[in-house]
């Protein structure tokens, strides 16, 4: 009777967890970058968002691929472009970096050395998304 009663306990067990929903998946951060496009998707577990971006322009690539952010910094100078300021940075590869840019009549086709620029109120917005998920939570796909 005890050994019928473990196994019924079991499965009940195996049965609840395989109809909860997976955590994992319940706080990410999804941060897709369509170079071709020249747009960036953002899902949340809550929200959505589509904003127009500057990639790598004639002569300078954007790297594809996929790509969790190593660094947070609100507000950089780039050591390699005259000290350029790029606010609200998202470090992702070695120097690349999702960051704010002046330059808003320039979003929507390709103008940085690389770097992906956003409106400064897109960039603060998912800056601060970034700080509340967690680097370790926020995946970027970066492709043509």
């Amino acid at each position: 009777m005890v050994r019928l009663f473990v196994v019924f306990t079991l499965v009940i067990a195996a049965i609840v967890m395989l109809l909860m929903p997976a955590k994992a998946h319940a706080e990410d951060v999804d941060i897709v970058i369509d170079i071709s496009e020249q747009t960036m998707y953002v899902e949340t577990p809550f929200d959505y968002f589509e904003w127009n971006v500057s990639t790598g322009r004639k002569g300078y690539r954007t790297p594809t691929g996929v790509y969790q952010p190593y660094l947070l910094k609100k507000m950089h100078y780039s050591s390699k472009y005259d000290n350029a300021p790029m606010p609200h940075s998202i470090f992702f590869y070695g120097g690349y970096a999702i960051h704010a840019t002046e330059a808003i009549n320039k979003l929507g086709s390709p103008a940085s050395h690389g770097c992906i620029r956003l409106h400064p109120k897109n960039a603060r917005w998912l800056f601060r998304l970034v700080q509340e998920y967690g680097a370790e939570n926020t995946t970027i796909y970066i492709q043509n």
